[in-house]
C-alpha cells in the first residue's frame, strides 16, 4: 500500500524535486513549499519509489492535500 505524503498547511508549491519513479529514502526532500516567505520542505517518512506526484510547482495547497504518493 502507496505512503501518502500530506501537505500540513496552506502553502505554495515553490519547487517539486522528484518525479515518478524516482526511489526516496527516509529523509529525502520531495517538495518545497512556501508561505509566508518561508521555505518549508515536504520530507519522506519511507523509503521507497515515488508512485504519484500531485503538485505542479506554482500551485496552491490546503492543508490535508495529496502532495505525493510513495510505495
Amino acid at each position: 500500500m502507496a505512503e501518502q505524503v500530506n501537505a500540513e498547511m496552506v502553502a505554495n508549491v515553490w519547487k517539486v524535486l522528484v518525479s515518478e519513479g524516482d526511489t526516496v529514502s527516509d529523509g529525502d526532500t520531495l517538495v518545497i513549499l512556501e508561505s509566508m516567505k518561508m521555505e518549508i520542505p515536504v520530507i519522506a517518512e519511507v523509503d521507497g519509489t515515488v508512485s504519484k506526484v500531485a503538485v505542479a510547482e506554482g500551485q496552491v495547497v490546503q492543508e490535508g492535500d495529496l502532495i505525493a504518493e510513495i510505495d
